[in-house]
């Protein structure tokens, strides 16, 4: 029996948006290939460029700096193992 492959970082971020921001539309592309050959892309081609389009109950009442802090805050740990750049866009 094989084991399952791991889950893409565009799947891991997803899942963690889901977990804490229970978001009423979501979707997590990976841009990382159009970035090739720049600064901070991935030798594999994906994970390093994200684009987030969210739209969460969360962000009622709240300024766009906060929503964006929100997300951040949500990513931070892959931010910190070397997500590159991440363009949200709130729906």
């Amino acid at each position: 029996m094989t084991s399952p492959s791991p889950a893409s970082v565009r799947e891991r971020i997803h899942a963690r948006l889901t977990e804490r921001l229970q978001p009423t539309s979501l979707n997590v592309i990976d841009e990382s290939a159009a970035h090739a050959g720049h600064a901070g892309a991935s030798t594999s081609g994906e994970g390093s460029h994200i684009r987030v389009c969210i739209a969460s109950p969360l962000f009622t009442s709240i300024s766009r700096v906060q929503r964006h802090r929100l997300v951040y805050d949500a990513l931070q740990d892959f931010i910190d193992q070397g997500l590159h750049a991440l363009a949200i866009e709130l729906i």
